[in-house]
């Protein structure tokens, strides 16, 4: 049984043409999933009802279940979801003023196994489909009762190891019969896989980039990031500068202050230097603490004192990311599918 959500616009209109249907059938099906959530095709009331009662018959609507939320005492919300096959992804949906931000899987686990983030732990089980990314994004916004504003592919996975489908969700997210998202509201990060990035490039659309550094100090960097062994930072560095160069866009770096690693005059030194090769910022996000992972969070005057030293002599803005979800693992490199016992539901 042909699962519609399945199918990309290009496809559903495949779908529809073969038998017989014309080709704008294919739009009415796609705002009743993407744009207002629908899974009956007997609700479609746009649609004859012969049709209707035959993409009952011959075809489903599959949907993420939401099997766990659990709303953080910040008001952010974190989802654990259900896939068909029995595999779980987390999301979580982060408000702050006029932003509703969802942060999405690409991966089911992820197999980098960076030292300062839990997912790692889980190794990889698979990548997710296009529209398993996109679903995250609409069960979210349903469930919260808002539409989403912006979406960062930082959940679980490293979203260039499934780039094909990254760029069919890219897509998707960016369609405006359906979540109608500007490319400017999508930020896609990475521990940095060059020939990714260039083919981030690439893409015709100017999605933000962020590039998870953490230390600008090579041999440093790979003993907290195994794929940096493979990618060392000169050649990710001119991998972004090609990204740079084709969308003028900065790069974020993303930078995780683990207290007494990589907080030194010399960690800050290499940062400068790096900062005057790239146009990019810096955004320090503290370390959220793990129980299996082996550094402990910055005490907040720690993390305060590191980006007032940084600022002082980095040539770019240097922003500073509060901790978000932390109560309920829902933060930044704790999404190992851990649950609370005595979770809050929004």
């Amino acid at each position: 049984m042909v699962d519609l959500k399945a199918l990309d616009l290009p496809e559903l209109e495949t779908f529809f043409t073969r038998r017989g249907e014309p080709r704008w059938r294919a739009h009415q099906v796609y705002r009743w999933i993407w744009q207002k959530g629908s899974t009956d095709p007997l609700a479609w009331t746009d649609l004859p009802r012969i049709l209707r009662e035959r993409l009952a018959e011959e075809t489903r609507v599959s949907a993420l279940r939401a099997e766990h939320a659990a709303a953080s005492r910040d008001g952010t919300v974190k989802f654990i979801f259900a896939l068909e096959d029995g595999h779980r992804v987390e999301s979580v949906w982060i408000p702050d003023r006029d932003r509703r931000t969802v942060c999405v899987s690409s991966q089911v686990g992820c197999a980098l196994g960076c030292t300062f983030c839990a997912t790692g732990l889980l190794g990889l089980s698979r990548n997710l489909k296009a529209h398993e990314i996109v679903d995250q994004v609409l069960q979210a916004s349903l469930l919260m009762g808002e539409r989403a504003t912006n979406v960062v592919f930082m959940g679980m996975g490293e979203p260039l190891q499934n780039w094909e489908e990254v760029k069919k969700a890219l897509v998707m997210l960016m369609r405006h019969i359906g979540l109608n998202l500007g490319a400017r509201r999508i930020t896609v990060s990475t521990v940095g896989i060059p020939h990714r990035i260039r083919e981030l490039a690439r893409f015709p659309r100017q999605v933000r980039l962020a590039f998870s550094l953490h230390s600008a100090i090579q041999e440093k960097r790979e003993t907290i990031i195994p794929l940096a062994r493979r990618f060392p930072l000169p050649e990710i560095l001119d991998a972004l500068w090609d990204y740079y160069e084709a969308h003028r866009r900065w790069i974020t770096l993303e930078y995780i202050h683990l207290p007494g690693f990589n907080d030194g005059p010399e960690d800050i030194e290499a940062l400068v230097r790096l900062g005057r090769k790239i146009p990019s910022k810096v955004n320090v996000i503290p370390f959220n603490p793990h129980p299996e992972l082996p550094f402990r969070a910055p005490e907040m005057e720690e993390t305060e004192a590191f980006v007032s030293r940084l600022r002082r002599r980095f040539p770019h803005p240097v922003t500073f990311r509060r901790p978000r979800g932390r109560d309920v693992f829902g933060a930044c490199g704790q999404l190992a599918l851990m649950v609370q016992q005595e979770a809050r539901h929004p």
